[in-house]
């Protein structure tokens, strides 16, 4: 099955090369999933109520220092805007007491020390799996907005990131058993990714009431099976993230922002026979990528491609899912 982006074949992809508009065909139930994610965020904003100070201690460069800043309402990104503009765009994860990893735009909720992570420190591997986290879900928001609507796909969920395993995990289902993406059609995807990174978008985390997660994903039975099991381990919360107009259910932490993906190839899909059923077909894509800030040479990232094309062995989306939610849902 060959890809012509003008003529394409069920269920091929739909992909836009217009970046401003690469979310505008989103479907209805991501549209309103965004929406629900917008009014939470409000509400809970709203509700923090009398704004209280806290002291957060910056350890790192230029020079360590304390600044003040609002309980539940001021990130780690705001820090780093008081630091430098550099650590804006750098930074890929925060460190809290030197042991607690928080997403960049997450609103700090006490005192604490912060250190701001990237991808060239010298422990990065902190940062790593929240950049390979992040492609997981990157992936999902390429494939929601990418599949004509008669492709019949639901994002089912991606495995907890394992940067030994050679390769990053989206597993979906489709309505097409027999589907087998040509190298065209991958590249296609890879270039998707590409944009996102090109629009720098922000990654935000929302942590949602286990009701209206299954509001959120009301058109999506697999998202929605996954939710009581996910929220009886986390206090009856469930944590999703957005990029654009795309929500999914991930515990996190995730990369800032798209911006701090680089190259990336999405290099492989495995069908998967066990579980599925008539009309709807287990897949599993995979792919490879670098921070923009690291460089390689091609024989070099050939070599990662190669290895990203091999199945990953991570828990299958078939398998009993009380059983490895942990694993599931990254």
């Amino acid at each position: 099955m060959s890809l012509n982006i003008r003529r394409i074949r069920y269920p091929a992809l739909q992909l836009h090369h217009v970046i401003k508009k690469h979310y505008s065909v989103a479907s209805k139930s991501t549209a309103k999933a965004s929406e629900l994610f917008t009014d939470e965020q409000r509400r809970q904003r709203e509700n923090v109520g009398r704004i209280e100070k806290i002291e957060v201690r910056y350890l790192g460069l230029p020079n360590d220092t304390t600044l003040v800043m609002n309980r539940e309402l001021s990130t780690p990104y705001d820090c780093a805007r008081h630091i430098g503009e550099k650590y804006c765009r750098q930074s890929a994860l925060a460190l809290l007491d030197n042991k607690t990893p928080w997403d960049m735009r997450r609103p700090l909720r006490d005192s604490c020390t912060l250190q701001l992570l990237n991808f060239t420190s010298p422990e990065p591997h902190i940062a790593n799996k929240a950049f390979w986290r992040s492609c997981s879900f990157l992936l999902g928001a390429v494939l929601q907005a990418s599949f004509k609507p008669e492709a019949g796909l639901f994002l089912h969920s991606f495995p907890k990131p394992n940067i030994k395993s050679g390769s990053f995990v989206h597993d979906i289902v489709l309505a097409e058993e027999h589907w087998n993406p040509t190298v065209p059609e991958l590249r296609a995807l890879s270039i998707e990714m590409i944009k996102l990174s090109q629009q720098d978008l922000p990654i935000e985390r929302l942590d949602v009431s286990s009701e209206l997660a299954l509001e959120m994903f009301h058109d999506n039975p697999f998202k929605r099976e996954q939710i009581p099991s996910v929220a009886a381990q986390n206090n009856g919360q469930v944590t999703v993230y957005r990029v654009g107009e795309h929500v999914d259910i991930s515990k996190g932490p995730m990369m800032g922002s798209t911006g701090l993906l680089g190259r990336c190839t999405i290099s492989a899909s495995h069908p998967i026979k066990e579980g599925s059923e008539r009309g709807k077909h287990f897949y599993r894509m995979q792919g490879v990528a670098l921070p923009a800030v690291l460089r390689i040479g091609h024989f070099a990232y050939n070599i990662l491609e190669n290895r990203s094309r091999k199945l990953n062995s991570a828990k299958l989306p078939n398998e009993p899912f009380e059983d490895t939610v942990a694993e599931q849902v990254a």
